[in-house]
């Protein structure tokens, strides 16, 4: 019997798209995530180079053995998982967007890792196939934003992992809009970049709200870091790579088409101005995992 996928067509229909397809593969080599800088960079070159330094930060955020596994969830085409691969772990990859997996596989297959990693088409609402406590490590990379159900996806992930284990999750959270002034265009800007990049979870990610789901489901030491200043540099290159062409957009009238050009040139704004944060969150699922351990441990922001 098969499995139930949630295939999210607004989703495929952004991976899909020409932008899509084009912005990553021609920017960031199809990787599908920001780089890291050390906080006064200006200069966002190389660009590989600052992409490689955010996914160490994500190894050390998970604190694995070598040889531990780890879930890669929403994988993409598997530059994150294979990178973590080159450093020890074991990483099941998988995403929705079956394009993402053929080409997943192929790299792996080029970089002769079929034995550290492996990948499959599956959506992290349903970790059926997947047994209980049979993780050490869970981590997203801007991937979570895009669930239709982040708590049922949270809830996932601790099932599979095991008591001990880690997870990591590198998304984007914003202030409260009642508690931060925004103009109407701004907010107006920000729903439709979240409606066309088909990131329905990033509405409901207000700061707090994430350490509240992992709470819930019973994860404990919750750590919110943001990392706003370290992606800056990158968000600033796809500002000024992006503002000429975007007036051009609006002036023809086509919005609708380039979801990618408009979160370049307003997410930017909005990182700038506080009203867009860059966070990872990690949190750990308790040993003992009993009804005792639902109780929240009191969050750490740093």
């Amino acid at each position: 019997m098969d499995l139930p996928i949630h295939v999210n067509p607004s989703l495929q229909q952004y991976y899909a798209a020409l932008e899509s397809r084009i912005g990553y593969r021609l920017i960031l080599g199809g990787t599908r995530h920001f780089g890291y800088y050390e906080p006064g960079t200006k200069w966002p070159f190389p660009i590989n180079g600052a992409l490689r330094r955010m996914e160490d930060h994500l190894y050390d955020s998970l604190k694995l053995q070598s040889g531990t596994r780890v879930l890669d969830a929403g994988c993409g085409v598997g530059h994150v998982a294979i990178h973590l691969a080159r450093k020890g772990l074991q990483v099941t990859g998988i995403d929705v967007v079956s394009n993402h997996i053929r080409w997943a596989m192929q790299q792996i297959r080029a970089q002769g890792l079929e034995k550290a990693v492996s990948v499959q088409l599956m959506d992290y609402h349903h970790l059926d196939r997947l047994d209980n406590e049979s993780f050490e490590g869970v981590y997203t990379m801007e991937t979570l934003v895009h669930a239709t159900d982040p708590e049922r996806a949270l809830g996932e992930f601790y099932r599979v992992l095991k008591p001990g284990g880690s997870i990591a999750l590198y998304e984007y959270d914003h202030p409260d809009r009642d508690s931060k002034p925004i103009s109407e265009d701004m907010a107006e800007s920000l729903r439709q970049i979240n409606k066309k990049a088909s990131m329905p979870a990033n509405e409901m990610f207000t700061q707090g709200t994430l350490q509240r789901m992992l709470e819930e489901k019973g994860f404990q030491e919750v750590v919110v870091r943001d990392l706003s200043e370290n992606v800056r540099p990158m968000a600033r290159l796809f500002f000024l790579v992006g503002y000429i062409p975007w007036l051009i957009i609006c002036f023809l009238g086509l919005q609708a088409w380039f979801a990618n050009t408009q979160a370049g040139v307003e997410g930017y704004r909005a990182l700038k101005s506080g009203l867009e944060r860059y966070v990872a969150v990690t949190a750990k699922k308790p040993y003992d995992t009993g009804k005792d351990n639902h109780r929240p441990h009191r969050n750490t922001a740093v």
